[in-house]
């Protein structure tokens, strides 16, 4: 069945996130009446999709995101995602309605409940999620806003700690998760979680289950506090109580239990995981109801009982029986209501009495009779007490426990399960007795008494529940039934829950616990004093330890590799990437050569041995700057040469123009730097940059040599098939460049762009922050040549001026059907105005500008977006040309194409971008000590009738400024 419902009710509590914050300064009450109407409202539209649920139907909703990866917004609603999401929303209008009450008028409530609605949002999203990656967003979610909830305050470095460690151990482990869940996609073939709920058995005869299931059950149990991750928990109870009561009681820590549970027709069954599962979750719940028995700090005590609840929990569905899966889901629920009464009865008392430490507190009952009936009820029922629901779902784990085996042991596992419930019975009876009995006391930090109905209603309507589940237990029965049903697929015993069983190994079981438990009970002060006593292993301790080592080898390798060196940033980069090269080739099944080597020609030959000797002798020559400069331009000419050998003229002319604009820029640039760079480095590492070089060459050359030697496909064809027909161009290198991938292109123009703006505001920090009066200072009179501007080039680069102006433009006109367009014709012109700064110096010709560079950059990066946008009103995509055949008498037909303008948006943008670089080189002239001529030449004081004056630099600088 397909209901929009299901998204709506999804999102609501994001979009409820979006109220809090607004309505606070409308009052406390109306932003807790705001906040409780998305809540309810997302439990109305769960209402009326269950009559569904409850039919067999299985609400479903499908919204495509990114197909190609697998990727969709889809939602399921099935009888487990049903009581799930009932509980969320349930509790979580209750917990909105008790921080109204338990908030002080000093905490920050708006933003209190948006942290809360966000929680629940992503909470709701994990139970109804069908997509595994989309299940994968919320899980982080989760963790993300608990770190917040849990945090929230933040004057509290027990809270801040707190929120650090959850959302690390949870975090971790959901990365875990992420593996896991991938490796189960690629398994099934399908990312859909009810594809992969219905391929159980193909998952299991993989041998890839048992690293997904190790990696799943990861993340599972460190959301759940599944031991050794157990210890994370109780230090968020720093978190305000509505936090506690509702993250690590209700929903949170029962996100792990729920993924078990889903998880469970897919992974369970094996041996593996009910070692791994029942295994974990049988020491979690004894551990954690041992140490629950001796904290004196109430949340502690309930925390730590939580987390005895949540391997109950874990043990009962590692067992991996439909009906341990059966007693799973009824716990769930009685858990529920219990553990987050007792969390708000505890919050209660540390409202009214200004501590949670029970030996500070007893003989409550007389003093606050409403919360002692409460919190005794849930107590009652946490400890499994029969008429209380917690008893029903304990028997039902004691049966099961009672014909485990494990390795052959048909007593272990009953044993300890005993052990646990027993220890269970004495820390609910110590809470009932040390706080709620006894005499009344005179030294409360604060005398307590019961609170307004504001702050108990939400615990008696759970405590309701709680009694009345345990007296009629047939209440539950349709959501247990329905939920199993769907944990393990519909294969149910056919049972019925009731309050007697008859005499069966569970009764004696339950009453050893509860003899036990009050046995316990009546010797603990004793038994304190030798757990205090005692030494033994503190989780925190270790934890903080772990951390504190991972931070200082973390910054000993951040000291050795991250040390400011771009040598050493280097090597590391191009020694790992030759590595993982090395291992793709190893593994990547390499066939065997398919074409013969053909000829070298000797031109080739002697164009490869410049090429290497022209390489080999910067590595020796590269301290001299300008041997290098020269011989880098060796190398980009005789690459020039090897494009038109290999017919390439479009590369060929683009290379050339490049290199040509590059040295030139370099030339210019070497003008204000010494001659000659420093070493940088000692023998051995150049040995070893040595060798990490010819590695990584070798390895380009073995792959070049690899790819030419085998047959390949490429999209060569369908570019030189649709280059006409579907661009309007002959010449398919340009029509890539404009069309097929004019997106790449306009990305690469704006990013040209920004390059030249970067280094015009570098300039300007130079020349006009602190750095320029050491500039000003510096001496630029070495080795300056006397002949400033000579006459001869100055002549030529006038004449050569229009002539490139007039070939850039046919370039630029030629580029759709010949080698040419818009990037090679902006380089033309750029060369053609950078002699004119060489021949006559900056000054002279920055004066003469009449163009604002960045204004051309800008309307080059607009002329490009607004041809591409052009295409939308055709209802094409952006980018795409149009072209059409124009016949102009007397001249005869022409084609027209929208690619011109796009490719006089990539000629403005180059030649503005080039032309910024070279002015803020220039800019450096007038600290170098450049004379300025009027004039285009050099000038002779003994030619007086030419007319020439020079002209100091400071003056021609602020001409140039003005």
């Amino acid at each position: 069945m397909d209901s929009a419902l299901l998204p709506i009710m999804a999102i609501l509590p994001f979009l409820g996130a979006l109220v809090p914050g607004l309505m606070i300064r409308a009052g406390r009450n109306a932003c807790a009446t705001f906040t409780a109407v998305p809540t309810l409202l997302a439990l109305v539209f769960l209402g009326l999709m269950a009559p569904a649920v409850f039919r067999g139907e299985v609400v479903q909703a499908q919204f495509e995101w990114l197909p190609a990866l697998g990727l969709s917004a889809s939602f399921f609603l099935d009888g487990l995602g049903l009581l799930f999401a009932a509980m969320i929303l349930g509790v979580g209008l209750l917990i909105i309605l008790y921080a109204r009450f338990y908030l002080s008028g000093d905490d920050p409530m708006g933003q209190f409940y948006t942290y809360l609605l966000l929680f629940q949002g992503a909470m709701l999203g994990i139970v109804v999620s069908d997509n595994i990656l989309l299940l994968l967003i919320f899980w982080e979610l989760t963790s993300l806003s608990s770190f917040l909830l849990i945090g929230y305050w933040k004057h509290l470095p027990d809270g801040r700690q707190g929120a650090r460690m959850a959302l690390t151990v949870t975090g971790a482990g959901g990365l875990a998760m992420i593996g896991g869940m991938l490796i189960l996609g690629n398994i099934v073939g399908s990312y859909n979680l009810t594809d992969i709920l219905a391929a159980g058995d193909q998952i299991k005869a993989s041998d890839w289950y048992l690293p997904a299931l190790i990696l799943i059950l990861l993340g599972a149990f460190t959301k759940s506090a599944q031991f050794p991750f157990h210890f994370w928990l109780p230090h968020a109870m720093a978190a305000p109580t509505p936090v506690s009561a509702y993250l690590h009681s209700a929903t949170m820590v029962k996100a792990g239990v729920f993924l078990m549970a889903r998880m469970w027709p897919a992974l369970a069954g094996t041996d593996a995981w009910f070692y791994i599962v029942a295994s974990v979750g049988l020491i979690t719940m004894v551990l954690g109801a041992l140490i629950a028995l001796f904290k004196d700090d109430l949340k502690a005590l309930l925390a730590f009982s939580t987390v005895s609840h949540l391997g109950l929990l874990t043990m009962l569905l590692g067992f991996g029986t439909p009906m341990a899966a059966l007693a799973a889901v009824f716990h769930i629920i009685n858990h529920l209501t219990f553990k987050a009464a007792l969390f708000m009865t505890a919050g209660i008392v540390d409202h009214e009495a200004h501590t949670r430490d029970i030996k500070r507190l007893g003989g409550l009952a007389k003093l606050m009779p409403i919360t002692a009936v409460i919190g005794t009820a849930a107590a009652l029922s946490m400890a499994g007490i029969p008429l209380f629901n917690g008893f029903l779902s304990k028997e039902m784990m004691l049966e099961e426990a009672s014909h485990t085996y494990w390795l052959g042991n048909d007593w272990l596992v009953p044993g300890l399960a005993t052990i646990g419930a027993l220890l269970s019975v004495a820390y609910s009876l110590r809470f009932i007795f040390h706080v709620f009995g006894g005499p009344v006391r005179d030294d409360y930090p604060h005398t307590p008494h019961d609170p307004p109905v504001g702050l108990w209603a939400s615990p008696a309507i759970l405590v309701v529940l709680v009694v009345a589940i345990g007296v009629l237990p047939w209440l539950a029965e349709p959501i247990v039934m329905l939920a199993a049903g769907a944990v393990t697929g519909g294969d149910l015993p056919d049972v019925h829950l009731k309050l007697w069983h008859g005499v069966t190994p569970a009764l004696f079981m339950s009453i050893i616990a509860v003899v036990g438990g009050a046995i316990l009970l009546a010797v603990h002060r004793p038994l304190d004093r030798l757990w205090i006593a005692s030494p033994r292993p503190e989780a925190k301790t270790l934890f903080d330890g772990l951390v504190s080592a991972c931070v200082a080898a973390t910054r000993r390798f951040t000291d050795v590799t991250h040390n400011g060196a771009i040598s050493r940033y280097l090597a590391i980069f191009v020694a790992a990437t030759v590595l993982l090269g090395y291992l793709a080739w190893r593994g990547g099944g390499m066939l065997p050569p398919t074409r013969d080597l053909v000829p070298v020609p000797p031109v080739m030959a002697v164009g490869w041995l410049l090429l290497v000797f022209a390489a080999g002798y910067i590595v020796v020559r590269h301290h001299n700057r300008f041997h290098a400069l020269v011989l880098i331009s060796i190398v980009g000419l005789m690459i020039s040469a090897g494009f038109v050998y290999m017919s390439a003229p479009d590369l060929a002319l683009t290379q050339i123009t490049v290199e040509t604009v590059t040295i030139l820029l370099l030339l210019l640039a070497l003008h204000f730097l010494p001659k000659h760079s420093p070493d940088e480095s000692g023998t051995g590492k150049r040995f070893r940059d040595g060798a990490i070089a010819l590695c990584a060459g070798g390895g380009v050359a073995a792959l070049t040599f690899a790819f030419l030697t085998r047959d390949f496909s490429t999209i060569s064809d369908y570019h030189l098939a649709n280059s006409y027909k579907g661009g309007g161009g002959t010449n398919v290198v340009n029509v890539i460049l404009v069309d097929f991938r004019g997106y790449d292109t306009f990305g690469e123009i704006i990013v040209l762009g920004i390059a030249g703006l970067t280094i015009y505001a570098l300039m300007e920090a130079l020349l006009n922050g602190p750095a320029s009066r050491r500039l000003r200072n510096m001496d630029f009179s070495q080795d300056r040549s006397r002949d400033r501007h000579p006459l001869m080039m100055v002549i030529a680069t006038r004449v050569m001026l229009p002539i490139a102006v007039v070939v850039g433009i046919y370039i630029f006109l030629r580029g759709h059907n010949q080698p040419g367009g818009g990037f090679v014709a902006g380089l033309v012109v750029s060369i053609a105005l950078l002699m004119q700064y060489m021949a006559s110096g900056f000054a002279w010709t920055q004066s003469r500008q009449r163009i604002e560079y960045h204004s051309m950059i800008g309307s080059g990066v607009v002329i490009a977006g607004l041809t591409g946008m052009g295409a939308w009103l055709a209802g094409k995509p952006f980018l795409t040309s149009a072209f059409g055949y124009v016949h102009l008498p007397p001249i005869e037909e022409f084609e027209l194409a929208t690619a011109m303008l796009f490719d006089l948006g990539v000629f403005l943008c180059v030649l503005g971008a080039v032309m910024l670089m070279l002015y803020s080189l220039s800019r450096i002239a007038r600290y170098a000590g450049e004379t300025v001529n009027i004039d285009p030449m050099d000038y002779d004081p003994s030619l007086a009738i030419l007319g020439d004056e020079t002209v100091d630099p400071a003056s021609a600088s602020a001409k140039e400024e003005n």
